[in-house]
């Protein structure tokens, strides 16, 4: 049970570590479209990113997959990118035409993306552990739990701003996810392949 907890506390530490705040801008971006009347949605899409977060992880700590690195470092902040651009986009579309499906599909492939940049980290950590299924369930609730948190703070605080500023939530959608965009671009610039 303490080595449960043990990787519980080090999930939740992976989320809410504020100096590497990739992981909080990406959840940001992906909840910022939603509302309280849509919070089952964001939340399985949270769901959805953990699961595709450890199934990288769990590839890499059984030694079945390996990335670059690099190139990994580069795709996280073009996964946040995208999914404010997507919230831009999304934003002309409307209502009873908006389906699930392309958030769901991009969580996938993003949650892959976000994990395989913790993996080489996570891969050493479990290099002498025999018994890797047990770290691995206890990370992803870790992740489970901070990812809810971040989404639900987002929802609270994007209610307070519509609500309080009586403001447009496309508005609010569209501002935030240009604030999100641009605070993005140095991480881009930071770690694009030359």
């Amino acid at each position: 049970m303490q080595e449960f907890l043990f990787y519980i506390k080090m999930g939740l530490e992976h989320v809410l570590d504020f100096n590497a705040y990739d992981h909080i801008l990406f959840l940001a971006a992906l909840a910022v479209p939603f509302s309280f009347k849509t919070w089952k949605k964001v939340v399985l899409l949270a769901t959805v990113f953990t699961i595709a977060h450890c199934l990288s992880l769990a590839l890499s700590a059984y030694g079945v997959a390996r990335v670059d690195v690099a190139l990994i470092e580069f795709l996280i902040p073009v996964t946040i990118m995208a999914t404010a651009i997507f919230n831009l986009a999304y934003l002309k579309v409307a209502t009873a035409q908006k389906s699930m499906v392309w958030h769901t599909v991009a969580t996938v492939v993003f949650g892959l993306i976000h994990g395989f940049g913790f993996s080489n980290y996570f891969r050493m950590l479990m290099a002498e552990v025999d018994d890797k299924l047990v770290p691995l369930l206890g990370f992803a609730t870790g992740i489970e739990l901070s990812q809810v948190t971040v989404v639900l703070s987002v929802l609270v605080l994007g209610w307070a701003v519509v609500s309080g500023a009586k403001l447009k939530k496309a508005y609010y959608v569209g501002i935030t996810s240009i604030l999100i965009l641009l605070m993005t671009i140095p991480m881009l610039v930071r770690t694009f392949p030359i």
